[in-house]
C-alpha cells in the first residue's frame, strides 16, 4: 500500500524557530542568552531601541567586545546619532537578521525589552507615514495647547488617550493626522493580525523578579555604568549631536546627566534619579508585556544564575 503523502514539510527544509527572550531592565536576559546561543548554537537580534546607536555603549547595556566575540550580534551599532531610527526600521532588520541566521541552520535568539519592537515583529506595523521635516519644524513652532485641541477635534480618541505633557507623541500625532487625513489611533491600531507569520509560532519567554530583587538588579546596574564612565560617554556623545536627537535622548540616564552637566543637580542626586526612573521604567516595561503580549514567565529567584535560567528553559 502506497504511503500517505506528508502534510508537512520534510525535517530537512524546516528553518530553526526564532526563540524571544523578553523582560524588564537589569532582570539578566543579556546573559541567558549568551548561554543560550552558546548552547543552541543562536545568534543574537538586539530588540532595544537603544543599542541601535553608535557610541551610546554603557548607558544602553550594549554587549561588551568580548560577548560579541563569544556569541554574534545583530542589529546593533546600526545608525549614527544624527540619524534616525523607529519600529519600521527595526523591523526590516529583524526579519533580515532572522532569515540570514536561519539560511546558516543556526538559531535566531530575539532578545530586548524594548515591547514594541516585539510586537511589530510579530505582528506587523501596517502602513507607516514617514516624518515630514517641513511639517515638523512648523509644528515644533506650535504651542502645546494649540496642538492639543487640534488633536481633540481630529482624533478624540487619541486625545483621550495620549499623554497631554508629552509633547513629542502629541506632535506625531497631528503630524500623521496632518499628512494622511485620517485619524492617528486608526493608523496606530492597524498591526496586520490576518498574516501569520512563521515567526508567531516561535517561543516567546518573558523573564521576571520579584520588586525587591529587580530595585536591587538596578542600583548596582546604574552604580556599575557610572563607574565605567557613563558621564564621560554622555559628554562625548553630546558633541556627536546627543541632544538634537530627540529619539536618543530619551535614553535612561542620559537626559539626566545632560541635565548634571548644564547644572541643574549634583552628581550624587543625578545618579539617584537615575536609580528611581529605571525602576520605574522597569515597572512599565513589566506593565506593557503582561497586556500586549503572550509570554510564557520564568520568575528568577534572587540567586538565580544565568545556568540555573537556561536549566528551566529546557525543562519547559
Amino acid at each position: 500500500m502506497a504511503a500517505e503523502p506528508e502534510d508537512h514539510p520534510p525535517a530537512s527544509t524546516l528553518l530553526p524557530r526564532p526563540l524571544l527572550l523578553a523582560g524588564p531592565t537589569a532582570v539578566g536576559k543579556s546573559a541567558i542568552s549568551l548561554l543560550l546561543a552558546e548552547r543552541l548554537g543562536g545568534e543574537i537580534v538586539s530588540v532595544d531601541s537603544m543599542q541601535v546607536y553608535r557610541g551610546m555603549d554603557i548607558g544602553t547595556a550594549k554587549p561588551s567586545p568580548a560577548d560579541r566575540a563569544r556569541v554574534p550580534h545583530h542589529v546593533i551599532d546600526v545608525v549614527e546619532l544624527t540619524e534616525s531610527f523607529d519600529v519600521v526600521r527595526f523591523v526590516q532588520l529583524a526579519h533580515r537578521a532572522v532569515a540570514d541566521i536561519q539560511s546558516r541552520g543556526r538559531v535566531p535568539i530575539l532578545c530586548g525589552g524594548t515591547g514594541l519592537y516585539f510586537k511589530a515583529f510579530l505582528h506587523g506595523v501596517g502602513e507607516a507615514t514617514p516624518a515630514d521635516a517641513a511639517l515638523r519644524a512648523l509644528l515644533d513652532a506650535t504651542p502645546l495647547p494649540e496642538l492639543l485641541r487640534e488633536l481633540a477635534e481630529r482624533d478624540p480618541v487619541t486625545h483621550e488617550r495620549i499623554k497631554h505633557q508629552d509633547f513629542r507623541r502629541v506632535r506625531r500625532a497631528i503630524e500623521v493626522i496632518r499628512l494622511t487625513g485620517k485619524p492617528f489611533s486608526a493608523q496606530r491600531s492597524n498591526w496586520d493580525h490576518a498574516t501569520r507569520s512563521a515567526h508567531e509560532a516561535a517561543s516567546f519567554l518573558g523573564f521576571a523578579r520579584s520588586p525587591v530583587d529587580l530595585h536591587q538588579r538596578v542600583s548596582a546596574r546604574v552604580d556599575a555604568m557610572f563607574g565605567q564612565g557613563l558621564v564621560a560617554e554622555t559628554e562625548q556623545l553630546l558633541q556627536r549631536g546627543l541632544a538634537q536627537n530627540e529619539t536618543a535622548m530619551q535614553a535612561l540616564g542620559y537626559r539626566q546627566i545632560v541635565e548634571h552637566l548644564r547644572g541643574e543637580r549634583s552628581l550624587a542626586d543625578t545618579i539617584e534619579l537615575v536609580k528611581l526612573r529605571t525602576r520605574q521604567y522597569a515597572k512599565r516595561q513589566m506593565t506593557w508585556f503582561r497586556r500586549q503580549l503572550q509570554l510564557t514567565w520564568i520568575n528568577l529567584e534572587p540567586q538565580s544564575s544565568a545556568e540555573a535560567a537556561v536549566e528551566a528553559i529546557a525543562r519547559l
